[in-house]
């Protein structure tokens, strides 16, 4: 393949910037926001599953302790029927009044009981209770640091694209002056070489493989005409002949 050595040189160019896209790819890729936002997700994801635990038990204590003191009111009601029965003198028998004497003291019992279980589950009310503002603080906190992360990282997808854009169109326009015989070998070349199709042969080293040529290849490459589009007999890249290549 021949081409102008002129359009040889524009081919380092179009290098130059697609090595720069890839430069902008693997930046984006591998900006220091992407561990930290995943790493607050995680921690996200068990503080809510924490802060869902602690309101389902809250819940469940509201639940528990509403029940009873129901059952207190009951127990309290019922008794205070008795001691007004008691109190009234409607009873007379010995046996009824023993009998009622005896459910009031129970009765009593009873409340005392109950009123013990209330205060219990107002203790582990008010606990998860606590919990729960200390979960949704903490998820405030990590959500706030999220929010922040992931605003740091748009802006850092904003300037970055915004770069890729402004090469690529600049890749755009000078690959445009290049033969499109010459474009397409280096393209695929670029895509088989890791991204590099094209290398600069600086003071007889290729420096796209960094080897330097043998005595042999470099009285080849004097050899060759102008126009000779030249391949590293090591990596096989577009190898481009400038005043630096020390022939």
């Amino acid at each position: 393949m021949n081409a102008a050595p002129a359009d040889q040189i524009r081919l380092l160019d179009v290098q130059a910037l697609d090595t720069r896209l890839q430069q902008l790819a693997h930046k984006r890729r591998s900006l220091p926001e992407h561990a930290e936002i995943e790493s607050l997700n995680k921690d996200l994801i068990q503080l809510r599953d924490l802060l869902v635990a602690a309101q389902t038990e809250e819940s469940d204590c509201a639940r528990e302790q509403t029940k009873a003191e129901q059952d207190v009111d009951q127990v309290r009601t019922r008794a205070a029927r008795d001691q007004q029965r008691l109190d009234s003198g409607a009873v007379t028998s010995p046996k009824d009044l023993e009998n009622l004497q005896r459910e009031i003291t129970s009765l009593a019992k009873r409340q005392g009981d109950l009123e013990d279980v209330v205060l219990e589950v107002m203790e582990r009310r008010e606990s998860a209770q606590e919990r729960v503002g200390e979960l949704t603080g903490r998820v405030s906190s990590v959500q706030a640091k999220t929010d922040d992360a992931i605003s740091r990282r748009d802006s850092a997808f904003e300037e970055l694209d915004g770069e890729a854009a402004s090469v690529t169109k600049e890749r755009e326009v000078i690959a445009a002056s290049v033969p499109a015989d010459l474009l397409k070998l280096y393209d695929k070349l670029r895509e088989q070489q890791g991204g590099v199709g094209a290398a600069r042969l600086y003071q007889r080293r290729c420096e796209g493989c960094r080897l330097e040529l043998n005595i042999t290849e470099v009285n080849e490459v004097k050899a060759a005409a102008p126009d000779t589009v030249l391949r590293c007999e090591n990596c096989r890249r577009i190898l481009v002949r400038t005043s630096e290549s020390g022939l």
